[in-house]
């Protein structure tokens, strides 16, 4: 998990470079500042989950496994809600603001990286869902802790990359 977690922070650290250099670069609008408004509440759903993963493994320990279970889901919850926002927000984007991956160079490294990190989000709560179908078919036990655990580091990477992104989108980019 670790190799892993590495190799996508190099890939990450490409996008944001990319969207670093290219800020302010667009010949024609629209631009950051015109269209974008941080997504406070989903930002929140987004991190909440990292506290959520980590209680749900620690009571996976615990062999407590109906209070797995609900901190479990909600971890699926909070990322499914992060999606939403995000779909939410780029709904608006293309439709409303007419920004698209080829309306500019804004366009094109906005929609990359933070289509970078909801692919990432997306591939996550597959992850999680399956553990769920795992514990729901009564196949998860205590045992595989140490794995959920390993797991979770990788929803934890998801996090930390969405404040990477948040913090160059929304604040430096805007």
């Amino acid at each position: 998990m670790y190799c892993l977690i590495g190799a996508e922070a190099a890939i990450f650290t490409i996008f944001v470079v990319a969207y670093l250099f290219y800020i302010g670069k667009s010949l024609a609008g629209p631009k950051p500042k015109d269209v974008l408004h941080a997504p406070i509440f989903f930002t929140v759903c987004l991190l909440s989950s990292s506290l959520t993963v980590h209680v749900a493994v620690r009571r996976l320990i615990a062999g407590n496994m109906a209070a797995f279970a609900r901190y479990w889901s909600l971890t699926i919850l909070l990322g499914g809600l992060f999606l939403f926002g995000t779909a939410r927000e780029w709904v608006h984007l293309i439709f409303h603001d007419g920004l698209t991956i080829d309306t500019n160079l804004f366009g094109t490294t906005y929609y990359s990286l933070v289509g970078l990190h909801a692919f990432h989000v997306t591939m996550g709560l597959l992850a999680l869902s399956t553990v769920v179908l795992f514990h729901f078919a009564g196949l998860l036990r205590r045992e595989h802790a140490e794995r959920l655990e390993i797991l979770s580091l990788y929803w934890h990477f998801v996090d930390a990359v969405w404040v990477v992104v948040f913090l160059v989108v929304y604040v430096i980019g805007a």
